[in-house]
């Protein structure tokens, strides 16, 4: 169990595949996971009772895994190897029933995509089989806005609707044209999307010097939609999360009047102890889903405990010029009630950042909204200048602000505690005559803090820094 406990250690947090192999080597069960580490993880859970999965553990001697750039590559990945490996566990724990296979016509000069139970030799081209349906329906869906396609074999467009909302190809779309949609799907189905993506960004560079601006568009659409796909299909159990917040991001849209949903969140939350080691955080939620590659923290230049100047620190800092790079967000949430969320908007307002901002308040998880941000209402609760929300306690819009501003206090009072510990552990030795940065690091280093040097030995220190330092440094301690 060494080599197994020593790769669980290894795990990534990216999305992919992984591999159970027993004594002998063989793959025994294939899957797939949003997170790896969190997935292969809970297989080894003490809580596991389940009589299959405790079957299966009993008969993993050795992992392996392959990491992909996004939660589709890693469904489309697990089919291909399920098929090419047929692990043990994975024929005996699934019904040839619950298959599903895409098939795509591609003998057909205008081919069609299609789900179907079992592939037939009719010369199409099947990718598969997938297990949950729901998973692949999802992922078929967001892929389709991306490299629009026929489900009919006849290519008869319903309606216009169609075509204008970006599922059916253009009524004067070539053969040629076409085909080549279909040949960037098949790369994603066969896992390809990081190739394709690259190439993407070559052919769009290739257009534009040739001034063919209208089709580096296209491409560059195109790009950017595949880039945006990373987290959009959420795997077993996180399914019916996925669902929650694309409809918490619709309610939200609507409340606002924003013209969509919000796809990049930005919530800010301060840190301090009596105005001390003061910190603030900037998590980002991207689609609903923590984006934690994102995140940023500052450290407070403002003295004194005051949240209203910290917080007007943090967005001049976040919206400089230094930072112009960062995607701008499309909703800001501000931990706090009215006053901080009128402070905040008169920060943004005088660097001229327009973007929809609001207030959690935690007492009453309140979300307080500035009167001139929306329409007037009757129906809605006005407080002075502002609109307040209170929501319903199983509401899916109030569980995804929970999440994103516990995320922001999680983040802040993490770094605001890393700052304490080594302003602490440093103070004692900063003041310390003849002992310099290069000392400092290295008994740091070996003891943890000042607390774990007064406990050394004289011989313990001197094998550290030296005989001659260490009774410099003793003689200071007291």
């Amino acid at each position: 169990m060494s080599t197994l406990d020593n790769k669980l250690k290894l795990l990534p947090t990216t999305p992919g595949i992984y591999f159970f192999k027993d004594k002998s080597g063989r793959i025994i069960y294939i899957g797939k996971a949003s997170i790896l580490k969190n997935r292969v993880k809970s297989y080894f859970r003490a809580s596991n009772k389940d009589h299959k999965t405790l079957l299966l553990v009993s008969n993993i001697a050795d992992l392996d895994w392959i990491e992909t750039s996004s939660e589709i590559d890693a469904l489309f990945l697990e089919a291909e190897f399920i098929k090419r490996h047929k692990p043990l566990y994975n024929v005996r724990e699934r019904d040839d029933k619950n298959f599903i296979f895409i098939r795509i016509t591609m003998q057909e000069d205008f081919p069609s995509v299609s789900l179907v139970r079992r592939p037939v030799d009719d010369k199409s081209r099947y990718f598969g089989p997938f297990v949950q349906s729901y998973g692949v329906r999802q992922a078929l869906r967001y892929l389709r806005k991306v490299f629009p396609y026929f489900v009919k074999d006849n290519h008869k467009y319903s309606s216009k609707l169609e075509y204008q909302i970006g599922v059916l190809p253009r009524p004067d779309i070539s053969q040629l044209d076409y085909r080549k949609q279909i040949k960037k799907l098949v790369l994603v189905l066969e896992g390809k999307s990081t190739q394709l993506i690259d190439q993407l960004q070559k052919d769009i560079g290739k257009l534009a010097k040739a001034r063919r601006y209208e089709e580096a568009a296209d491409f560059r659409n195109q790009f950017l939609a595949l880039k945006a796909l990373n987290s959009r299909v959420i795997f077993g159990g996180e399914e019916k999360i996925a669902t929650g917040v694309d409809s918490a991001l619709s309610e939200l849209a609507e409340l606002l009047e924003l013209r969509q949903p919000p796809r990049r969140i930005e919530c800010y939350d301060i840190s301090n102890f009596a105005g001390e080691d003061s910190v603030s955080s900037m998590v980002v939620f991207s689609d609903g889903v923590p984006d934690s590659k994102a995140y940023r923290h500052f450290k407070m230049r403002t003295r004194g405990p005051n949240d209203f100047a910290m917080m007007q620190e943090t967005l001049t800092r976040r919206f400089s010029k230094r930072n112009e790079a960062w995607p701008k967000p499309d909703l800001i949430i501000v931990d706090g009630g009215k006053g901080q969320l009128s402070s905040s908007k008169k920060t943004l307002g005088a660097i001229g950042i327009k973007v929809m901002t609001v207030g959690l308040a935690k007492r009453f998880e309140t979300l307080v909204v500035d009167f001139n941000d929306i329409s007037p209402s009757t129906t809605l609760q006005q407080d002075g200048g502002y609109y307040t929300f209170n929501f319903e306690a199983n509401s899916h819009l109030l569980h995804l602000l929970q999440r994103i501003r516990d995320e922001a206090h999680r983040f802040a009072v993490g770094y605001h505690t890393h700052v304490r510990n080594t302003r602490t552990k440093r103070s004692v030795l900063d003041g310390m005559v003849g002992i310099g940065p290069v000392t400092r690091k290295k008994l740091i280093r070996a003891f943890g803090s000042v607390a774990g040097i007064k406990q050394a030995s004289e011989a313990d220190i001197s094998a550290v820094v030296g005989k001659t330092k260490s009774q410099v440094i003793i003689s200071q301690l007291g």
